[in-house]
């Protein structure tokens, strides 16, 4: 059950919205069913504190119904008028390295699939469930935040300072999820990492703001996950839900993360799973008909034979079953209309057909919308502070505002995420003039 004083709190917010209002009701519903402990909050939580932890992170994660974008506007906010406390008490919260916001995504999460398990409906076939991997761009204004480095953006072709932070969601086959998520840094031109490592100059280096943690702080954990690569740390993140009771189909991801170390991972768990994926056409070698052939090598032989033409898609395409370092996948050959380029899938489920490759590859299209969404409505990327740790909880605040939300437009049938934001938000207004 969720703690007395913090049940109490929201039903106190509550009662500042109508009952009329679906999308409040059913926020606050969701938020009283996820039976929080407190005992998960014991590490944050201070005797002479006014609010307790959970409290707290209620909180934080009802800002956006009340127009608050982050901490640092929380005084100008109608919320502030309810409440009897400053800014830095949610600012110590979220600061805190002992603090293990990892755990709290998985604790929340897995009681929101619950709850939206009981509640769909029974369907004639079993949905496809996908993990689906990304990373996207969190840029900062100013060079003093901890860890800060120089990333290249492959959206605007430009470089930007700030993070890169590697998601992991899940699709149940109805709804995204965020379930995990590390922030990275980029080491950059391997000339320029003995001088200037990270993109920055000593003196850039000297003025971030540092801090000291315990080694065997769940915030150390994640200053170490900064350091490592992209794809060591989703294989870890996918060991993690796996441990969780997460289990999934298929594993999605673009080119970039198509390599043989992940391949060979997904195909070597016992929960028979498969990896789906983009390809580049890279030097990678496989093994076609006894030869060592690359992407553009298999495409040229393939071209000889008929391709299949899909008319539901306007789709043209070849596909070749071949050896990957003795891993036997399934290779996709596929470009939009006549006059199109030349694209390619990779799986390990050899059975599956182009036309089923291409349906279930639609799905990582909702990673791309979950970014769009909260950076523009949940402002994930934007706090702040420079404390790596109380960057680390504002992205999984951000993704766990995702996640009340995705139920909650789930329940009500809300066309667009941001017609259940707009609905949410519509009852403030009157407080925020008050």
């Amino acid at each position: 059950m969720l703690h007395d004083k913090s049940t109490k709190l929201i039903s106190e917010l509550k009662t500042y919205f109508s009952s009329t209002d679906k999308s409040i009701q059913t926020l606050f519903t969701v938020l009283r069913s996820l039976n929080l402990l407190n005992k998960v909050f014991q590490s944050v939580d201070k005797i002479n504190s006014q609010y307790s932890g959970l409290q707290k992170l209620m909180l934080l994660l009802l800002f956006p119904l009340f127009d608050v974008k982050d901490i640092s506007h929380f005084k100008e906010s109608a919320l502030h008028k309810l409440l009897h406390c400053g800014k830095d008490a949610f600012y110590r919260f979220i600061d805190n390295p002992a603090f293990s916001w990892r755990t709290l995504t998985y604790h929340i999460n897995l009681r929101l699939f619950k709850q939206v398990e009981k509640s769909s409906h029974l369907n004639e076939t079993k949905p496809v469930k996908c993990l689906i991997a990304d990373d996207t761009d969190l840029p900062k204004h100013g060079r003093c935040f901890e860890l800060l480095s120089r990333i290249y953006s492959h959206v605007t072709n430009s470089f930007n300072y700030g993070f890169k932070g590697l998601f992991l969601g899940y699709h149940d086959g109805t709804s995204f999820f965020g379930l995990d998520f590390s922030l990275h840094g980029e080491k950059g031109d391997e000339k320029k990492q003995n001088y200037k490592p990270y993109g920055l100059t000593n003196k850039q280096q000297q003025a971030r703001y540092r801090k000291e943690r315990d080694v065997a702080s769940a915030g150390k954990q994640r200053v170490n996950e900064y350091f490592k690569t992209k794809t060591e740390m989703l294989i870890e993140m996918i060991k993690t839900a796996i441990m969780q009771g997460i289990r999934f189909d298929y594993l999605l991801t673009d080119s970039w993360f198509t390599n043989f170390e992940l391949v060979r991972f997904i195909a070597s768990r016992r929960i028979k799973c498969h990896f789906l994926g983009m390809v580049k056409r890279g030097k990678m070698q496989y093994l076609y008909k006894g030869l060592s052939l690359n992407f553009s090598e298999i495409l040229n032989r393939l071209k000889r034979s008929k391709m299949k033409y899909h008319k539901r898609i306007n789709c043209y395409s070849y596909e070749a079953t071949v050896d990957l370092k003795g891993i036997e996948v399934k290779l996709f050959f596929c470009r939009m209309g006549k006059h199109g380029s030349w694209h390619g899938l990779l799986t390990t489920n050899t059975k599956l057909t182009f036309e089923e490759a291409f349906r279930i590859y639609s799905t990582r299209w909702t990673i791309e919308v979950y970014f769009k969404e909260s950076k523009q409505y949940l402002g994930l990327g934007k706090c702040q502070s420079q404390d790596f740790d109380a960057q680390i909880a504002a992205t999984t605040i951000a993704m766990l505002q995702y996640n009340l939300f995705s139920v909650a437009k789930r329940f009500e049938c809300y066309e667009s995420f941001g017609a259940l934001f707009r609905a949410a938000k519509s009852e403030i207004l009157e407080l925020n003039v008050k």
